[in-house]
């Protein structure tokens, strides 16, 4: 080996190995996985929580008027709605471990990243944007930490510049990806609603139960909205109900809550172990993507669309979209919660009398 290859080594380890120590380590799982669920974290605690107040409040005002309950609610969800960006640039900071100057820096980062727009595309970055910006500089702030005098001043510096610069260059781009992406997705239901919302309700599904993605925040990313966003709701109930109705004998009323209304990630420890398991609700969810589509018609909107049944919030949503009735109410019993739940037994049923699966498969306790 020659000097030069030698120098070159030792540079390139000794770069290494001051990222390590500023703990910037690229992985998929810090970068995806913990990254984006706090993003999803994010993205519920100020779009989806304030588009619930902002709802009940004018569905208040609209049975008994305007009045300061009504007016407060509204103005809370609005003002929550509005702080997505530098909610999701502190969240994908703190989950980086960046230090507390570089958090706060963030903020701003966030709010830049989900607002710039330039270079000729007219789309903001919106969530996707404020996720983008957050990263990188918040890895940036944690590279500088520390290495001069002047923390209290380089950290935020360095990381309001690596921010901008990404916010304005790059994030318009990524709002006009996936808005054009989230466009393509609802036209395609719109145009071919039962094969598209097979494929959108048992991929939602998926990503609701598969940890490393965030359906929520990818359908909010997405924007998508419509039949789409109906169809993803349906799916990601499939596999919530489904993964509690399947499971109830092994895990009782508390399992069939925290499922069902809870997480279906859950079990993903049971799934590693037994794949056969993700069948009955993956195979509900292919079924009643076409029949909330096609047959009911079910709309939702983007922040309901990847949430299932989860808190219920995409039944409100639901709810918010298509108006506040009965018959309304009554389909998102029939297809949210009733059809999926007997639907996923059939098959479980089936897939246990052939041997396939166990009912034991879906014991909580054995998975944590």
């Amino acid at each position: 080996m020659t000097d030069k290859s030698k120098v070159k080594k030792t540079e390139k380890r000794g770069l290494n190995d001051f990222l390590v120590s500023k703990n910037v380590v690229v992985k998929p799982k810090r970068y995806f996985h913990d990254s984006m669920s706090a993003m999803g974290i994010a993205l519920f605690a100020t779009m989806v929580i304030g588009l619930i107040f902002s709802t009940i409040g004018e569905q208040l005002a609209y049975h008994t008027g305007y009045n300061e309950f009504t007016q407060f609610l509204i103005v809370v969800g609005d003002f929550a709605m509005s702080l997505m960006g530098p909610a999701i640039g502190i969240a994908i900071a703190f989950t980086l471990d960046a230090p507390m100057l570089a958090i706060v820096a963030c903020a701003a980062v966030g709010q830049m990243g989900a607002q710039f727009s330039g270079f000729g595309i007219d789309t903001t970055g919106g969530p996707g944007g404020a996720f983008i910006s957050a990263l990188i500089a918040a890895e940036f702030g944690k590279i500088v930490y520390k290495e001069t005098k002047l923390d209290t001043l380089v950290t935020p510096a360095v990381v309001l510049v690596v921010g901008g610069i990404v916010a304005k260059f790059a994030s318009p781009f990524v709002g006009w990806l996936m808005e054009s992406l989230g466009s393509v997705i609802n036209m395609s239901t719109s145009w071919h609603p039962f094969f598209f919302s097979i494929i959108i309700a048992v991929v939602m599904g998926l990503l609701l139960t598969f940890p490393p993605v965030s359906s929520a925040a990818f359908a909010i990313m997405l924007g998508m909205s419509g039949l789409a966003a109906g169809a993803a709701t349906a799916g990601c109930c499939a596999q919530m109900v489904g993964f509690a109705a399947c499971s109830y004998k092994a895990n009782g009323i508390s399992g069939f809550i925290t499922q069902g209304f809870g997480t279906s990630m859950l079990q993903m420890s049971n799934i590693i172990r037994k794949p056969f398991i993700w069948i009955p609700p993956t195979l509900t969810s292919a079924i009643m993507g076409p029949i909330s589509t096609c047959l009911f018609h079910m709309t939702n909107n983007p922040e309901g669309a990847g949430m299932g049944t989860s808190g219920l919030v995409g039944q409100i949503m639901t709810m918010s979209d298509m108006g506040f009735s009965m018959t309304v109410f009554g389909e998102i019993m029939l297809l949210h919660i009733v059809m999926p739940a007997v639907i996923a037994v059939l098959i479980n049923k089936f897939m246990v009398h052939k041997g396939y699966i166990k009912y034991e498969d879906y014991k909580l306790e054995e998975a944590m």
